[in-house]
């Protein structure tokens, strides 16, 4: 029988997931379906409680359905139980799980892409506080940095979400960020500055450690403005295109039963997508 998952949220259109799992599902031989449904906020607890009665053995959730999700789940796993959101779920034993798995694949996309980047785990500098920015923090303590520098144009935001943390991580104005940049070992942006049609993220980058690592989550472009400078000036850099990428594995695992690879032929076939919608550079 085939089994059947899918990709939902509003909007679902440009999703890259369906792209993805298709791959792997190609790949592996596997008798499996992954699909796009619409699903506007006001509807979206029931869709996720009647996951099996749809057909589904689980999906993905996009914004802005990520808060709902968990809210109707019967088991969290520790990460969405830190974040209170979700954007992997399953069923087992007709139980609805769920997980975020943004934070693993922020922190595979850096073990694959730049080894050894967490050698020291002294001070993490990540800029922004939004959604993607809580799973990247909740990845950083969990990989034991020391530190983890949150910082926002707005300090009240950085200091509601470093306190979900513990003390571990330590808002910061934005303006304020050139008095940590020495000590970071790795810089991340978690803003959409950078992303095509968007202003860039202007940091004076030297500053930065020279074995500092720079990462964006941002893929559209791939190569964002801050990578650019940040290669130029002879950092080691991390695109988001990987991030996506490893994101998708632990529910392809559940859903499908196999644990699938991240290949440099898998990144291939994103990156000609990106390059056929011109998305590929700003």
């Amino acid at each position: 029988m085939t089994v059947r998952a899918c990709v939902t949220g509003q909007p679902v259109t440009y999703s890259r997931s369906p792209l993805l799992h298709g791959y792997w599902l190609k790949a592996y031989g596997i008798d499996g379906a992954y699909e796009r449904e619409e699903v506007p906020p006001e509807m979206a607890a029931d869709f996720y409680r009647s996951l099996a009665a749809r057909g589904y053995a689980g999906c993905n959730v996009t914004l802005p359905n990520k808060e709902i999700a968990f809210s109707v789940l019967d088991e969290a796993d520790e990460s969405a139980a830190a974040l209170g959101a979700a954007n992997t779920l399953w069923l087992d034993g007709g139980k609805l799980h769920g997980a975020s798995t943004d934070g693993y694949g922020f922190i595979a996309n850096l073990d694959a892409s730049a080894p050894g980047w967490d050698g020291a785990r002294n001070c993490a500098l990540v800029v922004g506080a939004g959604g993607a920015s809580r799973a990247v923090v909740h990845a950083l303590v969990g990989r034991g940095f020391d530190r983890v520098v949150l910082a926002n144009r707005t300090l009240e935001r950085a200091e509601t979400v470093a306190s979900l943390f513990g003390p571990r991580v330590r808002p910061l104005a934005f303006d304020r960020i050139a008095e940590v940049m020495g000590e970071a070992d790795i810089l991340v942006n978690c803003t959409s500055l950078g992303m095509k049609g968007s202003d860039p993220l202007a940091l004076d980058l030297t500053r930065l450690r020279q074995e500092a690592v720079v990462s964006d989550i941002v893929y559209v472009p791939l190569m964002t403005p801050l990578l650019k400078a940040a290669s130029a000036a002879g950092f080691r850099t991390v695109d988001g295109l990987g991030m996506l990428l490893h994101q998708g594995v632990p529910g392809f695992r559940r859903w499908f039963g196999v644990t699938p690879e991240v290949t440099p032929e898998l990144r291939a076939v994103l990156v000609d997508d990106l390059r056929a919608k011109g998305q590929l550079e700003a």
